[in-house]
């Protein structure tokens, strides 16, 4: 049983890494924030950390069954699920600079921090359509039955909860990480990352295949 969570919440925690990206939205997190006390600062990643860790959960959890509602099937949401994945991965793994997670927006006022801790900085800076669209099909990638279900959900849980950890650390501390890491060391954390990410995006893509092929012998 705890093997199975473990491997479950590392899997989890290794697709949405990359795309959730807390050490390379850190910088922008940093920009948005730079007239603020390092208390507000600290109040503001707590509570981005706590909607990306709702969104997710939510994503995980109730995507599937609003898939079903509108007739979507299983192993469909895995093939296009796993091409997200792999397509996600691979362009991460291949582009050359930070991409479009380096959009400027207007600064926030101390006066609406808490306003303005949903949108834009949980959606879509934080926890984006991708990071959504890979929760749901990992959730929808889990065993239905009671019990493989309830570890999956305590997985997911285990999995959004350390992801929002490590947002509120890489937003609460971006100024430190920035100084600590520089570029040549995030650029190095999202490469694996993203080799990962690509990996699961195959396996996720292939559970689905499999499932549509077997389905055209019958």
């Amino acid at each position: 049983m705890f093997f199975e969570v473990a491997k479950t919440t590392l899997l989890i925690i290794s697709a949405l890494f990359p795309i959730v990206n807390p050490v390379g939205g850190s910088p922008v997190f940093l920009l948005l924030t730079q007239e603020y006390p390092r208390e507000a600062r600290r109040l503001l990643a707590r509570r981005v950390a706590m909607n990306s860790f709702i969104l997710l959960i939510v994503s995980f959890v109730v995507g599937t069954h609003i898939l079903s509602f509108f007739g979507i099937s299983l192993p469909v949401v895995q093939v296009g699920g796993g091409l997200i994945v792999v397509s996600t991965g691979w362009a991460m793994l291949t582009r050359s600079d930070q991409g479009d997670r380096g959009q400027i927006l207007q600064p926030v006022s101390t006066d609406d921090i808490m306003n303005k801790a949903f949108y834009p900085l949980t959606l879509p800076i934080t926890v984006g359509p991708g990071s959504i669209s890979i929760a749901i099909t990992l959730g929808a990638n889990e065993p239905r039955h009671l019990g493989a279900n309830l570890l999956a959900l305590l997985a997911a849980a285990l999995g959004s909860a350390l992801i929002g950890v490590m947002i509120y650390l890489c937003y609460g501390y971006a100024d430190r990480l920035a100084a600590v890491v520089g570029p040549s060391g995030m650029n190095v954390i999202l490469r694996l990352s993203s080799f990962l990410l690509l990996c699961i995006g195959v396996q996720i893509l292939w559970n689905g295949l499999g499932t549509l092929i077997k389905s055209l012998k019958i």
